[in-house]
């Protein structure tokens, strides 16, 4: 994660824009996933599988589970069925806070994410590894009542284990009872050994900053919650709908862990 605006070096929400299909991304951010691309072919389809998780994910959270707050860090470039048009189709009254550390995912947003007009939805310019700062500028969600955490393809990005148990548990420690918290984690434990030998080369070389999962690792996010059925999975394999498009990523394809626990 980079801590501020340069079209000349790669940033994780611009080149999953480029993966989508999307338009608001440069040379680096292509350049850099096209090398990713190249040792884990299956990148875009992944990004497409995580990013329908987020879409089935936040519609329980706001249909079956009556969350009306969300807070969702490492928003990425607004595309179709951000986290606020999932929710405020169900409750139009919904708040929503976006986070994400890119100015130019931030000027988007703005221009981008409106709210219903009997919702709210505001926009933090801050960075995941800073949990207190995040929790202290979401200033329209009410922290005495249930909040849907999003952690969506962001906590992989933290190179330490450590650190990212610490500051997923200071923002859970921060809910109260009844939140959920939404997240997924990119994994090699669903690949060939010649992709998972490609994946760590990648790391090695610094072609990736994508750090990947064990499911124990994984797990560890979720210590002291209950993990809802069907608990921790690849991201296409949580909840599918027959509703969606006919592309169903099988788990090689989408190595993300997915899974909503609720506190």
């Amino acid at each position: 994660m980079t801590d501020r605006f340069d079209s000349g070096v790669a940033h994780p929400a611009r080149r999953y824009n480029y993966w989508l299909g999307g338009k608001d991304n440069f040379a680096a951010d292509r350049e850099s996933g096209d090398l990713l691309a190249k040792a884990y072919p299956a990148a875009r389809i992944a990004a497409r599988a995580n990013r329908a998780f987020l879409r089935r994910a936040v519609h329980h959270l706001a249909a079956d589970a009556g969350i009306r707050q969300f807070l969702d860090i490492g928003t990425g470039l607004p595309t179709a069925d951000n986290t606020h048009e999932v929710a405020q189709r169900v409750a139009p009254a919904a708040r929503i806070v976006y986070v994400d550390n890119d100015p130019m995912v931030m000027a988007h947003a703005r221009a981008l994410l409106t709210s219903t007009p009997t919702g709210e939805t505001r926009y933090v310019e801050q960075d995941l590894r800073n949990p207190e700062k995040i929790l202290a500028e979401a200033s329209i969600l009410d922290l005495a009542r249930p909040v849907g955490l999003i952690l969506v393809a962001v906590v992989h990005f933290l190179p330490s284990q450590e650190q990212a148990r610490q500051i997923v548990h200071t923002l859970l420690d921060a809910l109260p009872s009844g939140s959920r918290l939404v997240m997924s984690c990119a994994t090699t434990e669903f690949l060939t050994p010649e992709l998972r030998a490609n994946w760590d080369e990648s790391l090695r070389t610094g072609r990736s900053d994508v750090h990947p999962r064990t499911r124990a690792e994984f797990e560890e996010f979720f210590a002291g919650l209950e993990i809802v059925d069907p608990g921790v999975v690849a991201v296409s394999e949580w909840r599918p709908s027959s509703a969606e498009n006919e592309e169903r990523a099988t788990p090689v394809e989408a190595s993300i862990f997915g899974a909503v626990g609720v506190k």
